[in-house]
């Protein structure tokens, strides 16, 4: 899993209260997360479909831990779902968060279509890659130093 704290791009900007018309601070910072997946993503498999939902459930995790631990800090979290683009932990708003577009425009991957799907390339592992994205009203330091507590912790719960 590779992971970046970022500021937010400026759909997130623009459409932040019609994507999280709830909230009540800013969004400061976005978590881009990536995941190397065993094969390419250029068509629809069992075994790519198997990936992505593997991919879906440890962001979750991961995620859903990061979002704790800065709600408890004050701030506001939220993840967008991979698979639908609508918010996890509140209520959606009019519009869908495309990851992989917020994915193009932080880090500067060219992306690929590829049938009704917009694959991101990744520069080491190509279309190899399942991205995810958390929105939060955190500044970018504290985000960065609660994600990388979040990602020691949730490796060594990995590897045990």
């Amino acid at each position: 899993m590779q992971y970046s704290v970022h500021s937010p791009t400026q759909f997130i900007q623009t459409y932040a209260d019609q994507l999280l018309p709830d909230w009540s601070q800013p969004i400061l910072s976005i978590l881009v997360v990536l995941q190397q997946c065993s094969s390419l993503m250029l068509s629809r498999t069992l075994a790519t479909e198997t990936q992505k939902r593997q991919g879906r459930e440890q962001f979750l995790q991961f995620g859903h831990q990061v979002a704790l631990e800065l709600e408890f800090l004050g701030h506001l979290a939220d993840l967008f779902d991979p698979a639908t683009g609508w918010p996890l932990r509140s209520p959606p708003g009019r519009l869908h968060l495309d990851d992989v577009a917020v994915v193009r425009a932080a880090l500067q991957y060219p992306t690929m279509a590829q049938g009704d799907c917009t694959l991101v390339i990744h520069p080491e592992w190509e279309s190899a890659v399942y991205p995810s994205v958390l929105v939060s009203s955190a500044p970018l330091s504290l985000l960065e130093t609660v994600a990388a507590q979040v990602s020691d912790r949730y490796l060594l719960d990995l590897h045990h």
